[in-house]
This record gives structure tokens, C-alpha cells and sequence, in this order.
């Protein structure tokens, strides 16, 4: 075996770590890899032959393996598996050393880490990764995060590895301390918004007595169009795929009980804490919620009251024509969301984040990458201070040409009884986002009344609190 030193570690070889690897060392370097079963390490050198792979046994090896500054990338569970792995490396570490956490890890505990190697002389990299056990491997959108020293050293393997669009590599230093990993959370709040929209779409048509090759059809058609994004592909292609054993289409006999892993949980607690509407993301965490109790939903649709859905009468190009638009103009209300997010906390933390840089870094590898990332990306160009992704003038006409189809199918589903809360929530939003007027007015009255919480008036200046004598109440 080769004496050379390798040029990057990582540490854990599930699929992911793997496919990491794989991607690297085709990129010219030469790779460490260890694993806490060693068997694992071995079998996977062992199955790459040829490779410019170091496997080490131990975790004191596989640090002596690497070129300094020594970059190590850890893909485990996130967690206190991270904690512990940065423990056992501590001791083995020198000045200047670089560790990489690439799991989904909360932003504030990539902070805490961040602190504390700091202390110990080392840099600190909390880089989220997007784009799958596929992505890993042929070219991801990274997200890397932490002190700008790092970017230098890691841009050449990171730019080398990640996904490419228009000959531009899907990675940027995103910010300070925990951006990067803030930035991926928001990705996957988009992704469960994107989802959602794309599941009550599916929903509507399966009301509508479309089959599943029908309605793949529709989507893969789609896909040819303004709406062309990866979640869209897979979603005609899983539509398509057919069960050997029954002959059914396999989504026909997948259970209706939908799982998460917390991502889309965080991105609500950090929205409610900086007071930023973020509903089309949070119906679709609440509709997941909602499925994983299948047991009470069974029993519940025996004793609640409600029509049955009937759109087998629909007119067919009229009704997908109609979800297409509530479905473009419902997609950009959640990236809308999850951009106006990452904007206020951005002015909250300082991290200064390129909005349209991470638009842009979106377009390829990861899960969201979809054709409109380029506009969100030329609208930020266009306009740095954009209060609001809506406001643009492309995403303006979008959403002026596509509110009547939206509003008649959120309608429709709703006379139906046919539950679609991101659609519904989209809409609430776009129209309360433009009104002048709302009845907090009236809100306002209410919590004077009760606490003396005090309004401002219309009649006067700004900044000037009033408080009513209001009558008193007698039970």
C-alpha cells in the first residue's frame, strides 16, 4: 500500500459517506476513510480496487493518513454521534486542522462546535449537503459554512465534487459560524413545502378518477415546462413504477403514513422565534404530522361528517391546466417563504447571505433544483434589497397570471371536502401579503380591551399608543 498522505478524510461509511468518497477520489484526490467497524472500511476499499482509497483501522491512523492541514469530513448520524466523534478526534488534532460535519445537523449545535474548536486552535465547517444518495456520488449542492480562512483550503475539492449548471459548480461559502447548516435547514423546509404542493396536486387529479399512469403522464409533461424540477421527475416516475408481485402501480400500495427526520420542525421554531410567516412550509410539516396518525384518521372517517369528494365530471385539460397554476404560484410562495427566513436571520446573525448566490447553487444536485432557481437568482441580482421574492417583476406576473386557476381549485377542494393546506395556506398568505387593510384592527381593540395592551390610530402619527375605557363586562 501506497505511503502517500491523502489529501481528505472522511468518517462514516453509510451510503452517503460512500458515494462521498467516491465522487472525491474520482476528482483526482486520495482519500482516507474510516468507519468504528472496521470490517466496514476493508470491505469497502476491498470492493474499489485501483482506488486511491487509504482504509485505516484505527482512528489514530487514519489522522496520520491525511496532509496537513488535515480535512476531515464527518458523515454520521446527527446529534451526539457528531459530539462524540469530535471528542475522539480532539486529542489527535493539530493548529489549523479542518473539521467538516456534512450531516443535517441543527445550525446551533454546528455554532457550539464551531466555538469550541476554535478554542483548540482548529476550523470548523458545518457544510450542508443536498442531492441524495445520487447527488453524493455524481455531484451535489453543498453548503459549506464557518470561518472564511476554511474556503481557500476546501474550495478546490469542494467545487470539484459538487454539481455543475452552465459550467458554474452548485457550492459557495455561505457565511460564518452556522450558516451553512441555517441554509440547508431552510432547503429542506422548501423541500417539504415543494413536496406537499406536488402530493395535494396528485390528490386532486386521484379525485378527479385520473389513475396513477394518468397522472404520471401530467407530471412528467410538466416537467418539460416552467414547472421542470427534480421532485417533479421523480414524482411522474415513481407514478410509473409497477409492482411485480400485484401488477398494481407501487404508489397505490404504499401506506398514506408520511415520516420526517426534524429538519422541517426546526424551520418553524426558528420561524415563530423571528416572527416570520412561513405557513406554506408549516402545513406541510402539520400535513406529515397528520398522516403518521393514521389509526385515529381511520376511525375519524367513520364518525366525521363531510362530502366525498366528486370530480369524476371535471373537465380534465381544464382542471390540470387550473392545478398547474395553483401549483406554480403555491411553489414560489414557499420558496418565498423560506427566502424571507434566511433574509431576516442573516440581518439577526450577520452572516451577510447572497440570496441569489443560493439560488443559484440550488439549480443543480440538490433535492429542489428546479428551471425557476435562475430567476429567484436574477431577481436578487436585479435587486439586492428585495424585501420580498413576490415583488419581483417576474414572479409578480406569474402569480397575476396564475390566481385564478389557484383560487378556483383551493375552492373546489374545499366544497369537495378534499384536504389540500398547502394550496390553502399559499393563498392566504399571497392575499394577506397584498392587502392594506386586515381586521387586526379589530385584534388590536380586543387586546386592549382585555390586557390594555394599548393601539396605535390611523389619524395619527406613528409611534403614538392609545388605550380605551372600554365597558366593563359583567358575567
Amino acid at each position: 500500500m501506497s505511503t502517500a498522505l491523502s489529501d481528505f478524510g472522511l468518517i462514516g461509511l453509510a451510503v452517503m459517506g460512500q458515494n462521498l468518497v467516491l465522487n472525491v477520489e474520482s476528482r483526482g484526490f486520495r482519500v482516507s476513510v474510516y468507519n468504528r467497524t472496521p470490517a466496514v472500511t476493508e470491505d469497502f476499499v476491498a470492493a474499489h480496487p485501483g482506488k486511491r482509497l487509504h482504509g485505516a483501522a484505527t482512528l489514530e491512523g487514519f489522522v496520520q493518513s491525511l496532509a496537513r492541514p488535515r480535512k476531515i469530513q464527518i458523515m454520521v448520524k446527527a446529534g451526539a454521534a457528531v459530539d462524540a466523534v469530535i471528542t475522539q478526534l480532539l486529542p489527535l488534532l493539530e493548529r489549523d486542522d479542518i473539521v467538516i460535519d456534512g450531516g443535517n445537523s441543527l445550525y446551533t449545535d454546528t455554532e457550539r462546535r464551531d466555538a469550541e474548536l476554535a478554542a483548540h486552535g482548529l476550523r470548523f465547517i458545518g457544510a450542508g449537503v443536498s442531492g441524495g444518495e445520487e447527488g453524493a456520488r455524481k455531484g451535489p449542492s453543498i453548503m459549506p459554512g464557518g470561518p472564511a480562512s476554511t474556503w481557500d483550503v476546501m474550495r478546490p475539492i469542494f467545487e470539484s465534487i459538487a454539481a455543475q449548471v452552465d459550467g458554474e459548480p452548485c457550492v459557495m461559502h455561505i457565511g460564518p459560524g452556522g450558516a451553512g447548516h441555517y441554509v440547508k435547514m431552510i432547503h429542506n423546509g422548501i423541500e417539504y413545502g415543494d413536496m406537499q404542493l406536488i402530493c395535494e396536486a396528485y390528490s386532486i387529479f386521484r379525485a378527479a378518477g385520473m389513475s396513477a399512469a394518468e397522472i404520471a403522464e401530467v407530471f412528467l409533461r410538466w416537467n418539460d415546462g416552467d414547472l421542470q424540477s427534480y421532485l417533479i421527475e421523480i414524482t411522474g416516475r415513481a407514478l410509473q413504477q409497477i409492482d411485480a408481485e400485484t401488477g398494481q402501480p407501487v404508489v397505490d400500495l404504499i401506506l398514506d403514513k408520511a415520516g420526517q427526520k426534524g429538519t422541517g420542525q426546526w424551520t418553524l421554531m426558528n420561524a415563530a422565534e423571528n416572527a416570520v410567516v412561513i405557513s406554506t412550509i408549516n402545513a406541510a410539516v402539520e400535513a406529515r404530522v397528520l398522516s403518521s396518525q393514521k389509526s385515529e384518521r381511520v376511525v375519524a372517517s367513520r364518525l366525521l361528517q363531510g362530502p366525498e369528494p366528486a370530480l369524476l365530471g371535471a373537465y380534465r385539460p381544464q382542471l390540470v391546466k387550473q392545478v398547474h397554476d395553483a401549483l406554480y404560484a403555491s411553489k414560489i410562495i414557499s420558496y418565498t417563504q423560506g427566502l424571507a427566513l434566511m433574509r431576516t436571520m442573516s440581518e439577526k446573525k450577520g452572516w451577510a447571505l447572497d440570496l441569489g448566490g443560493i439560488a443559484s447553487i440550488w439549480r443543480g444536485g440538490c433535492i429542489i433544483r428546479a428551471r425557476f432557481l435562475g430567476r429567484i437568482t436574477e431577481a436578487y441580482r436585479a435587486d439586492q434589497g428585495l424585501q420580498n421574492l413576490m415583488l419581483a417583476p417576474f414572479f409578480n406576473e406569474v402569480l397575476a397570471r396564475s390566481q385564478q386557476g389557484w383560487r378556483e381549485v383551493v375552492a373546489l377542494a374545499v366544497t369537495q371536502g378534499l384536504p389540500v393546506p398547502a394550496f390553502s395556506a399559499s393563498l392566504a398568505y399571497y392575499d394577506s401579503y397584498r392587502s392594506e387593510r386586515l381586521p387586526a384592527n379589530l385584534l388590536q381593540a380586543q387586546r386592549d380591551f382585555f390586557g390594555a395592551h394599548t393601539y396605535e390610530r390611523i389619524d395619527r402619527p406613528a409611534g403614538q399608543w392609545f388605550h380605551t375605557a372600554w365597558p366593563e363586562v359583567i358575567d
